[in-house]
């Protein structure tokens, strides 16, 4: 009825056809319904395949994340992160990091841990911590490093990329976040982080660590130099790597944000760019069972909203400030959320709140 009546175009109308029996779209048809699609039509499809996924859930964890520094041997243009040289920055001691994972008690069920590329410490002084921080609480998931931080500590240590995986797994990984996907294109990628490993790169990493029995998240930083067909472009090679492994547990779209880095003069893109772009990741990546929302970056009210746009899953209680997107001008300058909050939040959506552990096995549903 809603196809048949409400859309007029007569490519999006057959594409949206084939997202409401549940047959794969191509890269194109991506590309045309970003372009062509308005707001209602692509929420709609959304939320036909969010529900059918997930039904009404929306998941959260209980999670700490920490920053152990923001030293780094990379000057991406879009970050606002990296500490320069001469400048003040922090390195967490192994000892300082523990005692805020000492200070959540059994607040958590997950350890975020994400920073800067530090040029001296490798994959066994992390180990190392990883091994403590179980010995401390060896229920607690720890999920840790981008594919460029482990790509740089493996070969620092003189691993191969394999071989630096299953070290970090036997000292005690159980996943890795998404970060550091960026944009995979490669020219685009050239102009906006020269310097990091290539989208290749990313993608290899990723698809060895499903080898090995570590399921990782996907993101993509869009709102930038790229355009509509670098963003579907991008998903297709995540959604062709997630068919050849099944090992992503999660997407999620990540906003350039433009304050204290160099491409500032872009500005940001609008709320409506960011509700497409959510959309469109659920409707594209149909083998991927969940789309998150970032909260932090994304803002509290946003993220509500995008619960109607694919999005069913709200990050975790983030109890530690993360200041990789507060020092790009995200509006939350010390993010936390307490529990109560959460729920609140996800209620007022018209969403059923899940608690789940960090691999989507549920703990409690409200």
């Amino acid at each position: 009825m809603f196809v048949e009546k409400l859309i007029e175009d007569v490519d999006v109308k057959a594409i949206a056809e084939k997202v409401l029996k549940g047959t794969r779209i191509t890269l194109e048809e991506g590309v045309v319904l970003y372009k062509k699609a308005d707001i209602a039509t692509l929420g709609y499809l959304a939320n036909k395949v969010r529900e059918q996924k997930n039904g009404n859930k929306t998941y959260f964890n209980k999670n700490l994340h920490i920053e152990p520094t923001n030293r780094c041997i990379y000057s991406c243009k879009f970050c606002s992160y990296y500490q320069k040289k001469g400048e003040d920055g922090w390195e967490y001691s192994r000892e300082q990091m523990l005692d805020k994972i000492t200070n959540m008690g059994d607040e958590i069920t997950e350890v975020h841990i994400v920073g800067g590329v530090h040029p001296q410490w490798d994959l066994h002084y992390y180990g190392e911590f990883f091994q403590k921080i179980k010995q401390l609480r060896p229920d607690v998931h720890i999920k840790a490093f981008t594919a460029v931080e482990i790509s740089f500590i493996a070969k620092k240590s003189k691993m191969s990329v394999a071989e630096g995986l299953a070290a970090l797994k036997e000292y005690g990984l159980d996943s890795i976040p998404g970060g550091g996907a960026e944009i995979f294109d490669e020219e685009i990628r050239q102009k906006v982080c020269p310097h990091k490993d290539t989208g290749e790169e990313w993608l290899y990493l990723h698809e060895t660590a499903h080898k090995l029995g570590i399921p990782t998240n996907a993101t993509i930083l869009y709102g930038h130099i790229e355009s509509e067909y670098h963003r579907i472009e991008h998903l297709n090679r995540l959604r062709e790597l997630q068919d050849r492994t099944g090992g992503f547990n999660v997407f999620i779209p990540l906003k350039y944000k433009k304050e204290n880095n160099e491409l500032g003069y872009l500005g940001e893109v609008s709320v409506i760019e960011d509700i497409k772009m959510y959309a469109i990741s659920r409707i594209f990546l149909d083998n991927f069972g969940h789309i998150k929302a970032y909260w932090p970056m994304i803002g509290k009210d946003i993220s509500q909203l995008l619960l109607s746009f694919g999005v069913d899953d709200f990050d975790g209680t983030i109890n530690d400030s993360t200041k990789i997107y507060s020092l790009a001008g995200a509006d939350d300058q010390a993010p936390s959320m307490s529990t109560d909050e959460m729920i609140k939040m996800i209620k007022e959506a018209g969403r059923v709140p899940v608690e789940r552990d960090s691999i989507y096995n549920i703990i409690h549903e409200y």
